[in-house]
């Protein structure tokens, strides 16, 4: 079953129009090799008709933007950043509950990464963390995942919030049930203004404007500002920038990190 530029097309436009992720043509393979599952699951010999149905299905488009915006993820990912939040949270100096937003969460490793180090370090915090898919939303909730993950947590967070499953979990180790209770992992969509997620004081917006074009950028990161306090930090990827945007109200700070002015 082979996926064609056009059918490709469309699959792009939809993706766009409904979370603003730009597909180029070079991720022709990567959708195809994607979504063959869900032709497998409804029997269907094409994309063709697989088209159709996410064309009149609200709840297979939703499995269909699921399936291609799952990403790579991993605990402690860029560790200069968890570095430089080591560092704002030992200058916090306010009475309220310091609050990060973790705003493309994917599985939840970057949240529970955040609160491992909060949690260590600080009284009140809370962790929010959402994503645009459903399934990424509903196993960062569990926080259950495969043993080979954990060698990138650092030993003493490893020790204090990660529990080694034993007989149908062996092989993968469950975070500790009292980071819970201070997280909030909820479905969002970075092209609106998430306003029942509140204002916080850091927020983790990683990995995820790389597949914005200029125009979409602008709008997350107007959305994204709009639930910063001033004073709070933004961190992007290392590899990521904000050329071309209108960033005026940010100070560079160095590292891919800002801090609100104004």
């Amino acid at each position: 079953m082979k996926l064609s530029a056009k059918e490709f097309d469309v699959f792009a436009r939809i993706v766009f129009d409904e979370v603003g992720i730009d597909l180029p043509s070079s991720k022709l393979g990567l959708v195809q090799s994607r979504l063959v599952k869900r032709l497998i699951h409804y029997n269907f010999k094409n994309y063709r008709d697989y088209l159709r149905l996410v064309s009149i299905n609200k709840v297979e488009r939703l499995e269909m933007i699921n399936q291609i915006t799952t990403n790579e993820t991993y605990f402690f990912r860029e560790m200069v950043h968890f570095e430089l939040l080591l560092d704002i949270i030992k200058g916090y100096k306010h009475n309220r509950v310091f609050r990060l937003w973790s705003g493309a969460s994917s599985v939840g490793a970057e949240a529970y990464s955040a609160a491992m180090l909060l949690d260590s370090n600080i009284k009140q915090w809370e962790v929010v963390g959402s994503d645009i898919n459903t399934d990424v939303i509903k196993k960062a909730r569990v926080g259950l995942y495969p043993q080979q993950w954990i060698d990138k947590i650092p030993l003493e967070y490893k020790v204090k919030y990660c529990l080694r499953g034993s007989g149908e979990y062996e092989g993968q180790f469950l975070i500790d049930r009292g980071l819970i209770n201070s997280m909030k992992f909820e479905i969002g969509n970075l092209l609106k203004h998430n306003t029942n997620v509140g204002i916080f004081d850091v927020i983790f917006l990683r990995n995820v404007l790389i597949y914005f074009d200029n125009n979409t950028k602008a709008i997350v990161i107007n959305n994204i500002l709009r639930n910063l306090r001033v004073g709070g930090y933004l961190f992007i990827s290392l590899t990521e920038n904000l050329n071309m945007l209108d960033i005026s109200s940010l100070q560079p700070l160095g590292k891919s990190v800002f801090k609100k002015i104004r």
